[in-house]
């Protein structure tokens, strides 16, 4: 299994660990960035974490999985890859009129056991939206899965969250932001526009 310091190697090497002034796509603000969509542009790359990822969901999990299922859009490339890696089919959902729902002729089996599979967690909300489509469709949510969680295991989503890589990355309300994170000009690279 992967240890923390080979997550973050991958990361290093992939130019994915940021540093400066970001805006999340939350809004809140962050001295620290893990573009997880660098990562995953490399097959190589993403087939070693999400490998590891369900190494780590096998031995976490003793409930069998039918389905995995992602939010779109980060989560799309690790949750497909994290299904193929469990032998399971993987969808996602996408934001429809400002919440997540089954499109392109997905759909879960009523009581079908889901893994829910996201890039980052930083507050966990984009996860507990999911999760309730997921729900709301009648499957089971039985663990949600992440390459990185960066709230320092404060962020519930309301079941077992595994995730590879476990950072405490500081996030603030943007009138909260220190002095000197405040100096910096501040950027968006998610792919989400900011909520009003």
């Amino acid at each position: 299994m992967m240890d923390q310091t080979q997550v973050m190697d991958e990361f290093r090497a992939a130019d994915a660990l940021l540093e400066g002034h970001f805006i999340l796509s939350s809004g809140m603000r962050s001295s620290v960035y893990l573009q997880c969509a660098r990562v995953l542009m490399d097959p190589a790359r993403a087939g070693r974490l999400c490998a590891a990822l369900a190494e780590k969901v096998r031995a976490t999990i003793s409930d069998p999985i039918d389905i995995a299922v992602a939010p779109a859009m980060g989560g799309v490339i690790v949750g497909y890859e994290l299904a193929r890696q469990l032998g399971v089919p993987g969808i996602f959902t996408e934001r429809v009129e400002g919440e997540f729902a089954f499109r392109r002729g997905f759909s879960i089996e009523p009581g079908a056991k889901v893994i829910m599979v996201e890039d980052v967690v930083t507050t966990g909300l984009s996860s507990r939206e999911c999760i309730a489509a997921i729900t709301k469709a009648g499957g089971e949510v039985v663990a949600a899965a992440s390459l990185v969680n960066r709230s320092g295991g404060q962020a519930d989503v309301g079941v077992p969250l595994i995730s590879l890589l476990e950072i405490d990355a500081p996030i603030y309300k943007p009138e909260d932001v220190p002095a000197a994170l405040a100096a910096i000009e501040a950027v968006k690279p998610g792919s989400r526009g900011l909520k009003s």
